[in-house]
């Protein structure tokens, strides 16, 4: 009677774990539709100013006397309305001196520097466009640094939002203003980060300074990234560089001989399928696959050596990684310099925009997004325990 008491309630326990997984499984499939369509997103500006100002004023707070800080508060309202004011009058100035200019102008070849979509579309037409770059706004205009994030994994996931933030900031970008991508990417597929890399191309086809700046790491694909920019910032010991391709698959041929499994594959033209997981690989088809890699290869260098002509490519492709004093020395990296550094930097003199694209996700993404998070860390956990237990045993 025990026994079936007991296995009365295992077999409860089984029935709730497997219709909870099949509720699960349901609520999956019912939403994959709507996973599989684009959600249509906006655009979130940060004014990261402000965002530098509170951080100040906080720890001013925390730090000063009260009263002498209630006097330095006032002190800055005025000095703030005062600065709206003469904005304010140079503005109305600029507005009556620009009718005069145009009739001044009328009947004239026209020599204005191209709009930013100009720029873009003589870009795509395959027209020349000027690549100076025009280091002050006209009119003595505070510069406007636009600041973007690229977080890349294999696939250049962030290269949707990658495009809609570049499209945005095209429409209000002039001369004069900056493009500040705060990149990280240990690289992945080509044609990929070969179409983030363009993206990145149309900023500097509209004539808006591009400055990269890489805190961690941006090799390979991340690279190709990079040197798209007028100029590279990297932390001191940020890794770059990794100019090469790699590819690797299993064979799983010899296991299947030893179970009696055939493998048929059918294909139409020569180098259809050069090499295969299940199939037995040929040697021309072996050498076919890596004069591919070596042809990818030659592109990448290709592609490198015209944005950055002062670097030896020959000496940097060799598929090695370099921190940043060395990437520095070899002509990789411009300068020494976290990102946070030069926006702090950056922040007295220029207007600073950080530029996003959301999605809203919807309950079965946002599930996803929650299990993949979980597991992240808990791997994370467990190989720094591991770590520390190899430590502690030496």
């Amino acid at each position: 009677m025990e026994f079936l008491s007991e296995y009365g309630l295992f077999l409860a326990k089984v029935v709730t774990i497997v219709v909870a997984l099949l509720v699960l499984v349901g609520f999956i499939v019912a939403n994959r539709e709507q996973l599989k369509e684009r959600v249509h997103g906006h655009i979130h500006v940060t004014r990261l100013n402000d965002r530098y100002e509170q951080m100040k004023e906080t720890l001013l707070e925390a730090v000063m006397d009260k009263h002498e800080f209630a006097s330095r508060q006032k002190k800055h309202a005025r000095e703030k309305k005062a600065e709206e004011k003469a904005q304010r009058k140079k503005h109305k100035a600029e507005l009556k001196k620009k009718p005069r200019e145009k009739v001044q102008h009328k009947g004239l070849e026209s020599t204005e520097t191209p709009l930013p979509e100009q720029g873009e579309a003589d870009a795509e037409s395959g027209e020349p466009h000027s690549s100076a770059l025009v280091t002050e706004k006209p009119g003595g205009e505070r510069k406007r640094i636009f600041v973007l994030h690229f977080d890349g994994d294999i696939k250049a996931s962030a290269l949707d939002h990658l495009r809609e933030e570049v499209t945005a900031i095209l429409q209000v970008a002039e001369p004069g203003d900056e493009v500040l991508l705060c990149l990280e990417s240990p690289g992945g597929m080509v044609a990929n980060y070969g179409l983030a890399a363009s993206q990145l191309t149309r900023v500097r086809s509209a004539g808006i300074q591009l400055t990269i700046a890489v805190d961690k790491v941006a090799a390979s694909g991340g690279y190709m990234m990079a040197c798209v920019g007028d100029r590279i910032l990297a932390a001191p010991f940020a890794m770059l560089g990794s100019i090469g391709v790699l590819a690797q698959l299993p064979n799983f041929n010899r296991l299947l001989k030893r179970h009696d499994v055939d493998f048929e594959l059918f294909t139409a033209g020569e180098y259809k399928r050069t090499v295969t997981m299940f199939g037995e690989n040929t040697e021309e088809g072996k050498e076919k696959f890596q004069s591919d890699l070596e042809e990818i290869h030659a592109l990448f260098q290709h592609f490198v050596g015209e944005y950055r002509p002062g670097l030896d490519v020959a000496k940097v492709a060799t598929g090695e990684v370099w921190f940043g004093q060395r990437a520095l020395d070899l002509g990789l990296v411009d300068e020494l310099k976290t990102s946070d550094e030069y926006l702090t930097s950056c922040a007295r003199d220029a207007d600073l925009y950080q530029v996003e694209y959301k999605e809203k996700a919807n309950i079965a993404k946002k599930i996803g997004l929650a299990a993949q998070s979980g597991v992240e860390a808990a791997t994370m956990r467990l190989f720094s325990r591991l770590e520390a237990w190899r430590h502690q045993a030496q």
